[in-house]
């Protein structure tokens, strides 16, 4: 076993809470944030604001990191960009698509009822800016550092189920969170990081986190338990695995269920992918 994988994933610990921490107090005192008042409601600004600083500190830490501890550039954690505009474009729509039939089928099973439109621009705007700083945030640090990582000391689907673990793990103090809901995040941990384990690049799990975060806020829902801007308004007759409660549609037997075939289908993919013959570009 290769020891050094895990280990800089160990050692990433107490570094990410100083480095990012300081971030996060530099960005509540930018953004107008009383410390110590839990119960303060911040603006849709100034979530923006702070997770900009934590995007600031997260990509910090993981360049020094990459320099020093891996001895490699940056963009080795997945960020080449190039040829994968379909992997953008087949994210971004998945999200778009799951989430409107999430919403549809709730809504025809009355699980959610409809109550408001409520469409702000600036809203909009700020909503999809702040998902985009969560997306490639969360992908650099969870899968492109810690899982690719983590490959290097174990088999790449262990690898994989325990960077899932540590990504639920994160998302552990989150509103409204239940051990169902924590085993939601989980397994989509496995739906985000399973294809980076064939492919060792980000842009398909930056685009579909980017996209299931989004259109999850904008048909209604909460974003891992929540409430951030939507344009559709419902409410929940009851709390249940059905419709997910208060943690959003990741708290649904629907996510998992969602969450499970994406991952199944990208592994069959690839497996069925690395069995074809290599054509001779000659003949």
């Amino acid at each position: 076993m290769n020891h050094s994988g895990w280990a800089r994933v160990i050692a990433l610990i107490f570094p990410y809470f100083i480095i990012v921490g300081l971030f996060h107090v530099a960005g509540a005192f930018v953004a107008g944030i009383p410390f110590g008042d839990n119960d303060f409601q911040k603006s849709s600004l100034q979530q923006l604001i702070m997770t900009f600083f934590s995007f600031l500190g997260t990509l910090l830490l993981v360049w020094i990191f990459m320099k020093y501890m891996d001895k490699q550039n940056f963009m080795d954690v997945g960020l080449q960009i190039k040829n994968r505009k379909n992997d953008i474009i087949i994210g971004t729509l998945l999200g778009l698509v799951i989430m409107g039939l999430a919403y549809v089928s709730l809504w025809a099973a009355e699980e959610i009822i409809y109550t408001e439109y409520n469409f702000d621009v600036l809203e909009l705007i700020y909503t999809t800016l702040l998902f985009i700083l969560v997306a490639i945030l969360e992908e650099v640090l969870f899968r492109g550092y810690i899982l690719k990582n983590l490959m290097l000391s174990f088999n790449k689907y262990i690898a994989l189920i325990i960077s899932s673990i540590v990504f639920a793990i994160a998302h552990g103090a989150n509103p409204n969170i239940s051990l169902f809901s924590l085993t939601g995040l989980f397994l989509a941990g496995i739906a985000l990081g399973v294809s980076y384990i064939y492919t060792k690049n980000l842009w398909y799990p930056i685009a579909f986190h980017f996209s299931w975060n989004l259109f999850q806020s904008l048909f209604g829902f909460n974003v891992s338990g929540q409430d951030i801007y939507s344009i559709i308004e419902f409410t929940v007759p009851e709390n249940n695995m059905m419709n997910g409660g208060q943690f959003g549609f990741e708290g649904s037997i629907f996510s998992l269920i969602t969450e499970l075939t994406l991952a199944a289908l990208i592994i069959y993919y690839y497996q069925v992918k690395k069995r074809q013959p290599i054509k001779n570009e000659n003949i």
